[in-house]
């Protein structure tokens, strides 16, 4: 991400993921899109690292995110015959939690499933919860589920999957991230000024520090650029107005 401006984060939503990126790497007809998405998201089995070791995995747009990492996993042969998948790691292992929920395109249609796991040391069932979660999304097979009828559990395709590995915070994530409020420290609403009132109390306090000319070092002159500082601080407190004057 060195080469992308400051803010530049890959952040798709849940449809975009499943809809887009997991459906076409299924497809894998285009070259050229298969060569962009290996610039996004890796072909990596993640149930051969522990967690924390995922992130040296993510490529070039995701790199540095550190929040979270995208990764397509491969079927396992477990799974190619049948059986369930293998969610062990070397220090421990994967538990789904919760129920699998659908993922809906914006039209409300039902497009993929998305199954949340947590990270837990040890083996179970004494294994110790960690802080590492995970999304699995797995893109609905709509050919077959259409054969079957709507009220039939979907088919799903298995040949990849694509989760989402994250930390869970005890913080805000960084787009909300901000330092506490210092002790004691009062924040007060900013007092309303009259359009134009800042500017001519500024052309005032000019005038008249102009006027007493030759007093170099002078502590009142001092106090006054001060205060001509402070108030020009003061013309921002209404955001709305200072953008409308910067884009007439």
């Amino acid at each position: 991400m060195e080469d992308m401006p400051p803010g530049f984060r890959f952040y798709p939503t849940e449809e975009e993921l499943v809809s887009f990126y997991l459906r076409s790497k299924l497809e894998g007809n285009r070259e050229d899109l298969n060569h962009l998405m290996n610039r996004v998201i890796p072909d990596v089995d993640i149930y051969e690292f522990n967690p924390w070791d995922l992130p040296q995995f993510s490529l070039h747009l995701c790199h540095k995110d550190p929040e979270q990492w995208f990764f397509f996993v491969p079927r396992q042969e477990s799974e190619a015959r049948g059986g369930r998948p293998r969610r062990l790691t070397t220090t421990g292992y994967w538990k789904a939690t919760g129920s699998p929920s659908f993922v809906y395109s914006s039209g409300n249609r039902p497009i993929g499933v998305k199954r949340t796991m947590v990270f837990y040391k040890g083996r179970a069932p004494n294994g110790r919860k960690t802080d590492w979660k995970m999304n699995e999304y797995k893109a609905i097979d709509e050919e077959a589920s259409s054969c079957t009828g709507a009220t039939a559990t979907p088919t799903l395709r298995d040949e990849f999957s694509l989760c989402r590995v994250y930390k869970k915070l005890k913080c805000l994530r960084s787009f909300d991230r901000r330092p506490p409020p210092a002790a004691g420290v009062e924040i007060h609403e900013p007092v309303p000024h009259r359009q134009g009132q800042d500017v001519a109390e500024i052309r005032a306090m000019s005038s008249q520090g102009s006027s007493s000319s030759g007093d170099d070092g002078n502590p009142s002159q001092s106090s006054n650029l001060s205060a001509m500082a402070v108030d020009h601080d003061d013309l921002f407190c209404n955001l709305d107005e200072f953008w409308d004057s910067i884009l007439k």
